[in-house]
């Protein structure tokens, strides 16, 4: 059927319900009598009433509704339209009855005008609810001819998120997913029929209710759960053999809508959640928008997601520098494709090439800098310590000085929970990093700030996709120590961490993220094991291999209320962190460079313990009971008070 025949046929049905009304109205004010009188008026008025409440629901958009998905939405809609009517069919009575003109025309009973609305709702709503009802029950009857090709799946969370799912799916006989119902701790929930979906008990009966429904596959919708709930949902359901997908999370969803094509399986970083960092948005927005943003390590995970975040609050233009290609054009590809309208500059630039990058500087003119170019690897930096120095101090200082020189408004330095009393020469030099900005910013307009966090889950060499491997490979997972912990955050947190904290800067403080309590690898490659369907040392193996060189058992954030004061921001905090005069810091960056190609790791380390007291010796091992001593400095090396944020 064409769309002009069904439009011309919705009209008709419309206009014979409004009729409907209108004489339903008529009968029922005279109780089926009318008198002669009143059905001369009735006749005379018929085509002008009906004609007033259809302009109106035209008006409204009602005629362009599609009435197989009509919702609640949509029958406000109708009733507003018919209201309107109503009140203007009842404002030219009143008028005409105030001038006392005898005019048959506009003159009708109000009982009758006001019957006619609530008739004219009931009618309008009712075919429309009736076809949607019958397009219902057509899904219902192809999907039982279907029944051997759909998967019975239940939902676990009958939220926003959940309701979402549950629509999208009935939408979307393509998925192959028949939908029989939520489970939900919300005892108000339970009994009650959410989205079309009964609400069939809570999740300590997911089990039994999977039993008796003949579910096989149980997807997780609670966007916003925290990694406890969804561990002991994630591990009882594999425990009774059923497939656990989750929807994605809390910062891959959208408005209302929700990508089915990127529903997943359970991972480890779902295990690890905690409550979601909740940003100022209008601050980082205000920060971001409108503005040349330049993102260094563009390519990187921090760095990538640091442009994905930046791109869709709209800057004015994102600089992408990186010194790897093939990282810069999958970055350049992905962003381009997204956000077609937004001014992006690949530029294939070193940050330890002053030269270089003073020429990007010049052309693309920056007023944000976001410096996540760095060597992470712990274990490579032991084994390559002037590297470590020429780009995680030299590339820090030639970004910042070539910021404060082309008047950045705001510098945001990526560092690590390693640069806490470090004991690697990889955590030292991002000490060394966050001294040269504090050093700037004693003299810079240049808003320096630096942003201290743990482990990112699913960054490139991070402990997951190692563990991985070593499982798809039938194992052993490899651990350097039963006591070994990390604190750990997603990629998107860690990014918007980054944002928010250029935000919130005013220049010279050291951010730390509160990130809650560690977590022991042996336990996260056990889980991870245990999702992956097997049995850790059973059917993999976990070998102990000894703390690698420059590693802690422990790593600290120093958010404690001795070490660090409070932000407007629950989870952010400004640390207590000794600082040195910008005399000393360049003197000791100028002799730290000049032996990076020359000298051994037991110098090079020596040399950084004179800008880096609190570096700790290469055997004294970092445990929870070992008492860490405030940094002490002395002459011109004092600490630099940590500003308030307003």
């Amino acid at each position: 059927m064409s769309r002009y025949v069904t439009r011309g046929l919705q009209t008709v049905v419309d206009l014979t319900v409004l009729s409907a009304a209108y004489w339903l109205a008529f009968l029922f004010r005279f109780e089926f009598a009318i008198p002669p009188v009143w059905l001369q008026s009735a006749l005379l008025n018929w085509g002008y009433v009906v004609a007033v409440q259809y302009l109106m629901l035209a008006a409204f958009g009602v005629i362009r509704m599609s009435w197989r998905y009509i919702s609640l939405r949509e029958m406000l809609r109708i009733g507003f339209a018919t209201a309107t009517a109503s009140v203007a069919l009842v404002g030219l009575r009143v008028t005409f009855d105030a001038a006392n003109l005898e005019f048959d025309l506009f003159i009708l009973p109000l009982s009758v005008l006001a019957m006619t609305n609530v008739l004219a709702f009931v009618g309008l709503t009712g075919v429309r609810a009736t076809r949607r009802l019958q397009g219902e029950a057509n899904d219902r009857r192809r999907r039982a001819a279907e029944g051997h090709h759909r998967k019975r799946v239940l939902l676990v969370g009958a939220g926003q998120a959940g309701v979402l799912v549950a629509r999208e799916i009935t939408s979307r006989p393509d998925l192959g997913l028949d939908p029989v119902g939520f489970v939900d701790d919300d005892r108000q929930k339970l009994g009650t029929r959410i989205g079309g979906l009964p609400v069939l008990g809570a999740t300590s009966q997911l089990i039994e209710i999977a039993e008796r429904k003949r579910v096989k596959r149980v997807l997780i919708t609670i966007a916003s759960a925290r990694g406890a709930d969804i561990r002991r949902i994630a591990l009882q359901c594999k425990d009774a053999g059923l497939d656990t997908k989750i929807i994605p999370g809390l910062y891959e969803i959208v408005g209302d809508t929700i990508n089915l094509s990127r529903i997943r399986d359970v991972a480890i970083e779902d295990l690890l959640g905690r409550e979601p960092v909740k940003l100022d948005d209008v601050l980082v927005d205000d920060s971001i928008r409108g503005h040349r943003v330049l993102v260094s390590g563009a390519g990187g995970s921090i760095g990538s997601e640091l442009c994905r975040q930046v791109a869709r609050l709209g800057p004015a233009k994102l600089v992408l520098v990186e010194r790897f290609e093939n990282a810069l054009f999958e970055i350049h590809r992905e962003l381009a494709g997204l956000y077609p309208d937004l001014a992006i500059d690949p530029q294939i630039a070193d940050v330890t090439d002053e030269t270089r990058m003073e020429a990007v500087f010049r052309v693309t003119k920056p007023e944000v800098v976001f410096h996540a170019a760095a060597h992470k690897h712990v274990p490579m930096m032991e084994h390559n310590p002037g590297e470590a120095l020429k780009n995680n101090i030299g590339g820090t200082r030639a970004m910042a000085k070539l910021s404060d020189r082309h008047g950045v408004a705001q510098f945001v330095l990526v560092s690590t929970d390693k640069a806490v009393n470090p004991s690697s020469i990889m955590g030292a030099t991002k000490r060394v990093a966050e001294l040269v900005c504090q050093a700037c910013a004693q003299h810079s307009k240049t808003r320096f700030v630096t942003v201290r966090f743990g482990n990112v889950l699913g960054s490139n060499g991070s402990v997951i996709p190692i563990f991985k491997e070593q499982i798809a490979a039938g194992g052993p997972v490899t651990i350097t120590h039963p006591d070994m912990q990390r604190y750990f955050m997603t990629i998107p947190e860690a990014a918007q961490l980054v944002m928010q904290a250029g935000a919130m800067g005013q220049g010279g403080e050291v951010f730390i993220l509160d990130m809650g309590r560690p977590v022991r690898i042996v336990d996260l490659a056990k889980d991870l094991i245990t999702l992956s369907g097997l049995r850790p040392n059973e059917d993999i193996e976990i070998k102990f291999t000894g703390i690698r060189p420059g590693e802690k058992l422990f790593e600290e954030l120093s958010t404690g209320s001795e070490s660090a004061d409070k932000t407007k921001h629950p989870k952010i905090f400004i640390g207590h962190v000794a600082a040195a005069t910008a005399g000393e810091v360049d003197a000791g960056v100028d002799a730290l460079l000049a032996m990076a190609n020359s000298a051994d790791l037991a110098t090079i380390r020596a040399a950084i313990g004179q800008l880096v007291p609190e570096l700790i010796s290469p055997g004294e091992a970092a445990t929870p009971e070992r008492e860490v001593k405030p940094t002490k400095r002395t002459g011109s090396n004092t600490a630099l008070p940590a500003p308030s944020v307003p």
